[in-house]
């Protein structure tokens, strides 16, 4: 295992606008599990005030697929190639946190469950679960290049 698994974890994490964008925190990594928060914020909402599904499925899915690069090596990345969603509960709360944790490690995939959770007055009620395959991309790298950035904003 690469002994700077957690700093590339977190560097790659920092890149992605949308976990910026929705206000995540990467706030643990293991191997092979990693947990992301997010705090309530109007603009997150549905209808109805819950926490709209897409911000429940941005996390979970980004929660698997770290908790699966925790055991890439430096020159692979990954990408999440299907998932799926269970929303067992409305997301009503002040946070959601999603727990992710590597199922199956393959060479080529890795099969992640992750639960999240809205937590509420202290407590924690489950309102989704999900099912990732994620693919490792050997060769490729998820560290930046001087000209990547630019070139995808294009």
């Amino acid at each position: 295992m690469d002994p700077h698994w957690q700093r590339r974890v977190r560097e790659s994490f920092l890149r992605q606008g949308l976990m910026q964008h929705l206000g995540a925190e990467l706030v643990a990594v293991r191997a092979g599990e990693c947990e992301i928060r997010v705090r309530y914020r109007e603009e997150l909402t549905q209808q109805h005030g819950y926490f709209h599904a897409g911000v429940t499925s941005a996390i979970a899915d980004s929660a698997s697929g770290y908790a699966a690069y925790s055991q890439m090596p430096p020159d692979h990345s990954v990408l999440t190639v299907e998932y799926k969603i269970n929303l067992v509960a409305p997301a009503a709360g002040d946070m959601l946190i999603a727990r992710a944790r590597v199922v199956r490690s393959g060479k080529t995939l890795k099969v992640c469950a992750a639960d999240v959770f809205a937590v509420k007055d202290g407590a924690e009620n489950l309102c989704a679960t999900s099912l990732s395959t994620i693919m490792a991309m050997a060769g490729k790298s998820d560290a930046p290049s001087s000209t990547e950035g630019a070139s995808a904003q294009r």
